[in-house]
């Protein structure tokens, strides 16, 4: 018999647990990337899907995890969710070959979709009065951005220290307390009569993988290879069959009218062109630094320390911000900062480059502006929501900025891959592989430039014109 103990601080330290889980699991995979493709022979292309195949899983199975918890209950997905991404956890750790290695990313990305919506759900159920609510989500955003942090210092000490394996079984044991925890702590949820729109949940990620795995093969083969051309065709023709499908559909995972506004159209689409540039900052940077200025796997974690240090402060400023000038003008304000910083950094990146000064103060400058930019986007992104549609909202910002980071770094890869192919001079393979960087930064610049227009143009308020008064003199 479990005896259910009601006791707020361990119920947010349960959901917090979960969230870090999830954030270290991506960040310290990013400073053993070039390790881990050196151990299994992954070429840059392909390595970029130790990280999507667990951000697509992630991303395009996430809305259908939240309704998994509304209608079976949220704290029995939660035990599920943590039950499936301990065992994942494990098999990413003893993978020994490129297959087994993403399947078990793909894994680790389902069981994160099925546990990560219940965390916030049951947290606004535990925590009801409102100051101490602003509380406990402030914390529960605090370690999701410090998360990420530690993370790149941890993954990167482990991987010079001992294995990039390791990192990976450090979820082991947070896994299994936490799911022996979760019966005798949380309550469950009222349980909500409704239907699963799979077909709407199986062809919005089959496209978005469809879409993504052409970008990957075009960076190896070409545009015009047979199966680049295949793979997009179909990702088009799924998505196209996704939006028929959520118009029709009686419970759709993504109602269409959360696009009928513009402010929330354009925080959903400006929120996917901004991860579409500044995540894949986080795969290109570590390359970088260890195979060109040759730092360590921990060295390259330390330098990212700016950034994160940065991004998280200004978590503590935006509230005086927005309260001063308002979500607009910081949003429009930090997205300059991020394309300026993305920008000098771009043109930093070279052969003769050293971190101090010439990566230092760039990131320093990227961590500001995309410290500024995520909570107005998330702001934007629920205006004038019905409470009914609270939850596809919330749900639709998260996949938007994940599948936002899988489809920009797939497109970048393709133009790493491009401009890294021997040219016909005869540069050191150094010297090539700094300029492919570059280049690929630069259009993570051009994405988040694109983000900003994308704002400018549905955010700023239509001017209306005279021609009412001139038809009436007309008349």
């Amino acid at each position: 018999m479990i005896i259910l103990i009601q006791s707020k601080p361990i119920i947010l330290t349960i959901i917090i647990a979960c969230q870090l889980m999830v954030v270290l699991d991506s960040s310290i995979m990013v400073t053993a990337l070039p390790e881990i493709g050196r151990t299994l022979h992954i070429t840059t292309a392909n390595l970029t899907w130790v990280q999507n195949a667990y951000i697509l899983a992630y991303g395009g199975l996430m809305l259908l995890g939240a309704r998994a918890g509304d209608i079976l209950g949220r704290r029995k997905m939660f035990s599920v969710g943590i039950a499936l991404f301990t065992l994942a956890s494990i098999l990413v750790g003893v993978s020994h070959s490129e297959i087994l290695l993403l399947v078990s990313r793909a894994l680790q990305g389902l069981a994160a979709a099925i546990a990560t919506p219940s965390t916030l759900a049951l947290l606004s159920l535990t925590f009801v009065e409102a100051k101490e609510r602003t509380k406990a989500i402030a914390l529960y955003s605090a370690v999701s951005g410090a998360g990420g942090s530690v993370g790149l210092l941890i993954g990167g000490l482990l991987t010079d220290l001992v294995s990039w394996r390791v990192g990976m079984f450090l979820n082991v044991p947070i896994g299994i307390i936490l799911f022996i925890m979760i019966p005798r702590y949380l309550r469950e949820s009222e349980k909500n009569t409704g239907r699963f729109d799979v077909m709407g949940a199986v062809t919005s990620v089959t496209g978005i993988t469809a879409l993504v795995f052409g970008c990957v093969q075009a960076a190896a083969n070409g545009w015009g290879n047979s199966v680049t051309l295949i793979s997009l065709l179909l990702g088009v023709t799924l998505l196209t069959s996704f939006i028929t499908i959520e118009a029709h559909a009686k419970q759709p995972i993504t109602p269409l009218r959360l696009f009928s506004n513009r402010q929330r159209s354009g925080a959903y689409l400006g929120r996917f062109l901004f991860l579409c540039g500044n995540f894949s900052l986080f795969f290109f940077i570590p390359q970088f630094l260890q195979r060109v200025l040759h730092f360590s796997s921990f060295e390259a974690g330390l330098a990212f320390l700016p950034f994160t240090a940065v991004q998280f402060g200004m978590m503590y400023v935006m509230p005086t911000l927005i309260a001063r000038y308002g979500n607009l003008k910081v949003l429009i304000a930090g997205m300059i900062i991020a394309i300026i910083g993305t920008s000098w950094l771009s043109s930093e990146i070279s052969i003769q480059a050293h971190f101090f000064p010439q990566l230092f103060f760039p990131l320093i400058i990227m961590g500001m502006g995309a410290g500024m930019i995520f909570l107005p986007l998330t702001s934007f992104g629920l205006t004038d929501i019905n409470p009914n549609d609270a939850g596809a909202a919330s749900g639709l910002i998260n996949v938007s900025q994940q599948i936002g980071c899988s489809l920009g770094l797939a497109v970048l890869i393709t133009i790493f891959e491009a401009v890294n192919r021997p040219a016909s001079a005869s540069p050191s393979n150094e010297e090539q592989f700094a300029h492919a960087i570059s280049i690929s930064i630069t259009g993570s610049a051009i994405f988040i430039t694109t983000s900003l227009i994308v704002v400018l143009l549905l955010f700023l308020p239509v001017r209306k014109t005279n021609r009412e008064p001139l038809l009436r003199r007309i008349s």
